[in-house]
């Protein structure tokens, strides 16, 4: 990720890094992206073809949507679609042995990501000034309390919450796991909650929680979908936020 420190919108973007995080209780971060960068912005698809190999051995013939799909997580998700188009399939089908696939490679993978440039500082900042912080991700809960634990990071995280294993239907955009973070949270208002992303995904499952978003990615194209997307503030690294919090915000 870029260290560059653009803001993306000028006077279209609805807020400032300033006054999301003035606001914010507490601060959701997705994990690959935000935090590091897990798989060092290579092809997946070696992950999602381990997957639909073991597939066809379960199952057979796989959908096209599941052959065509070059994604580990996104391999998850048009499976469990399939299962329950299946005969006899249903929802709720369990995919474990999918998600066990795609979770050894995550492990494999935090031994050598890389770090966000300013995720480190931009943490022990937020947690200085008492906000609460948890991982809200799509990758597994395992490898990214690992890739923390490395990084001396996990304590400033009063939770790591990974993709529900037995059902990839949940994974973002789907706000099951901002959900799940607010109910840890003990049901603070959700407009009381900050989630930084750096997918579409993040802000889709944080628009359909209600909780504010703020955007983090080089991507000049998907900064623009951000905002003609709603995204209140969309950054291209951590620097304006570092800026934000000096002098430090208020209490």
């Amino acid at each position: 990720m870029t260290t560059t420190c653009t803001q993306y919108g000028g006077r279209g973007d609805r807020d400032t890094p300033r006054r999301l995080l003035e606001r914010a209780d507490a601060v959701l971060l997705d994990f690959d992206g935000p935090v590091c960068d897990l798989f060092g912005g290579a092809c997946t698809a070696y992950i999602a073809d381990e997957v639909k190999e073991r597939a066809r051995h379960e199952w057979g013939r796989l959908d096209p949507r599941v052959e065509a799909c070059a994604d580990s997580h996104g391999v998850l998700r048009h499976l469990a679609d399939m299962a329950v188009r299946r005969p006899g399939g249903r929802r709720g089908t369990r995919l474990d042995w999918a998600d066990r696939i795609v979770t050894r490679h995550e492990y494999a993978a935090v031994l050598e990501a890389a770090p966000t440039p300013g995720a480190s500082e931009l943490v022990g900042e937020l947690a200085q000034l008492g906000k609460t912080l948890l991982i809200v991700t799509n990758n597994a809960e395992g490898p990214v309390r690992e890739y923390l634990e490395r990084r001396n990071l996990l304590g400033h995280f009063t939770a790591v919450l990974g993709r529900d294993p037995h059902d990839p239907r949940l994974m973002k955009p789907h706000p099951d796991v901002v959900d799940r973070a607010l109910a840890e949270l003990g049901g603070p208002h959700p407009s009381r909650t900050l989630l930084i992303g750096d997918q579409l995904t993040d802000l889709a499952a944080a628009e359909s929680a209600k909780v504010p978003f703020l955007g983090l990615t080089r991507h000049e194209g998907t900064a623009a979908r951000m905002r003609h997307r709603g995204a209140r503030s969309v950054v291209s690294s951590f620097e304006p936020l570092m800026r934000a919090l000096s002098p430090p915000l208020t209490h």
